[in-house]
C-alpha cells in the first residue's frame, strides 16, 4: 500500500487541504475576472490554453482539448465554434485524416492568452506560498495562525 494512503487523517491535515483549497479559490477567482477583463469567458479563457500549450505542438485536436478541459466531445466542439465566431481559433481539418479538427489560436487568440498568461503568471508568483501544503504552518494572507486572535 503506498505510504500516503497510511497517513493518518488529523486535525493538522484537514487544515492543510483547507488552505490549498483557499489558495485554488482566489487563484481561480482572480483568472476568472481577468478573463472577463481581457473579453473572454473564462473557458476560453482555458481553451485558449488547451490550444497552445496542452500538447505541445501549438494547436490541438477536438479529442484534445476535450480532455484537457474535462468536457464531452459536443460540448467542445459547440465552444470552439463559439471562439472562432469570437475571431479567438481557426480550425482546419487535417489533411492526413479529414474526420480530425486541428484548431490552431488566431493572432487575436494569441494576443488575448499572452496577456491572460502574464496576469496568471504574475499572480501565482504572488501567491506561490499559499499553494505550498509543505509549509503548513503558513497562514493565508491576512489570517492570524489558527488558535490565535485577530489583533484589532
Amino acid at each position: 500500500m503506498p505510504e500516503h494512503a497510511l497517513r493518518p487523517v488529523t486535525p493538522a491535515l484537514y487544515r492543510d487541504l483547507a488552505r490549498f483549497r483557499y489558495a485554488l479559490r482566489i487563484f481561480l477567482r482572480f483568472s476568472e475576472r481577468a478573463a472577463h477583463r481581457c473579453g473572454v469567458t473564462p473557458l476560453q479563457h482555458q481553451l485558449l490554453l488547451g490550444v497552445a500549450g496542452f500538447t505541445g505542438q501549438g494547436w490541438a485536436t477536438i479529442s484534445d482539448l476535450s480532455e484537457y478541459l474535462q468536457h464531452r466531445h459536443n460540448a467542445v466542439v459547440a465552444l470552439v465554434q463559439r471562439a472562432q465566431r469570437a475571431g479567438l481559433v481557426s480550425k482546419h481539418r487535417d489533411p492526413d485524416d479529414r474526420r480530425v479538427i486541428l484548431v490552431h489560436l488566431t493572432p487575436l487568440g494569441r494576443r488575448t492568452l499572452t496577456e491572460l498568461s502574464r496576469l496568471n503568471h504574475a499572480e501565482l508568483t504572488r501567491f506561490r506560498h499559499d499553494f505550498a501544503i509543505a509549509a503548513p504552518r503558513r497562514e493565508p494572507r491576512g489570517r492570524p495562525p489558527v488558535g490565535e486572535p485577530e489583533s484589532r
